[in-house]
């Protein structure tokens, strides 16, 4: 099941008290970056995140999901309607995300 473009718009209105966050489609679903960083992304209008450290140590109870048959797991955000808990999620994990690769031409 794809991702509704509904579902998109609500998560980037929550996350709008950070700067630079953008996303990109990707088979009918949404990978989100802060700050030019893979941060997680939109599967089944599920807001999953990596599962970095400082995710972890944020969400401790949070269960780890597939955003898709064969992908690595990934932490589920259950308090979307939380902005400031949001904002403190990313800005935690920004550090601990690798940069994004340079495309080879």
């Amino acid at each position: 099941m794809a991702s509704s473009k509904d579902y998109l718009e609500y998560i980037l209105d929550q996350l709008s008290g950070l700067d630079d966050i953008s996303y990109r489609a990707m088979m009918g679903e949404y990978i989100i970056y802060y700050r030019s960083k893979v941060v997680g992304g939109i599967y089944d209008d599920r807001f999953l995140v990596k599962p970095v450290k400082a995710a972890l140590a944020m969400m401790p109870d949070a269960d780890l999901e597939l955003p898709y048959e064969g992908a690595k797991e990934m932490l589920l955000v259950d308090d979307v309607e939380n902005r400031e808990f949001l904002r403190e999620l990313l800005e935690a994990m920004y550090d601990e995300l690798p940069a994004q690769k340079k495309k080879k031409k």
